[in-house]
C-alpha cells in the first residue's frame, strides 16, 4: 500500500483535507509584520471567494500533492522515519509542494487566484516549508503502516 492509496478513502481524504486547512489557517494566523498583514489580506481575499474554496481547493490538490511527496515518504521510510525525513528536507518537500501548486495555478481560470497566487508566488517557499513538519505529522496520521 502507497501513501497515495490513503486517499481512496473518502472519510480519510475528508479528514486530511479537514486537517490541512486548519494548518494552512494557523500558518497565515502566525504571520507578522507588514508582509504578514498583505498576506492575510490576501488569504482572507481568496476565503473570500467561499467557505468551502479553501477546503476545495486543498481536496484537489491532495492527491496531486501526496502523489509528489511520495518518493520523499519512500525515502523517510527506508532511513526510519518518514516524518522526520520530510521536516529535515523541507525545503525539497517545498518545492515538490509548490511545482503541483504551480501547475495548477497556470491552468486557473480563476483571475482572482491565479492573481493572488502570483504576487505572493516569490516569497512563499519559507512558509510552505514551514509548514512541512505540520503536513508530514499529518500524513502519518492518515498514512498506512508500512510503504
Amino acid at each position: 500500500m502507497t501513501l497515495s492509496d490513503m486517499l481512496n478513502d473518502s472519510n480519510t481524504k475528508a479528514s486530511m483535507v479537514q486537517a490541512c486547512t486548519g494548518l494552512i489557517d494557523q500558518q497565515v494566523a502566525a504571520k507578522g509584520g507588514v508582509s504578514g498583514l498583505a498576506f492575510k489580506a490576501t488569504y482572507s481575499l481568496v476565503k473570500g471567494l467561499g467557505p468551502s474554496y479553501i477546503p476545495g481547493a486543498i481536496d484537489r490538490l491532495l492527491p496531486d500533492i501526496v502523489t509528489a511527496l511520495e518518493p520523499m515518504w519512500a525515502e523517510g521510510w527506508q532511513a526510519g522515519d518518514p516524518v522526520q525525513y520530510l521536516q529535515q528536507n523541507s525545503d525539497r518537500a517545498a518545492d515538490q509542494v509548490l511545482s503541483v501548486t504551480d501547475r495548477r495555478i497556470a491552468g486557473s481560470n480563476n483571475g482572482v487566484v491565479r492573481s493572488s497566487y502570483q504576487k505572493l508566488r516569490k516569497s512563499v517557499k519559507g512558509d510552505v516549508a514551514a509548514a512541512v513538519p505540520g503536513l508530514a505529522k499529518i500524513l502519518d496520521a492518515h498514512a498506512p503502516v508500512a510503504s
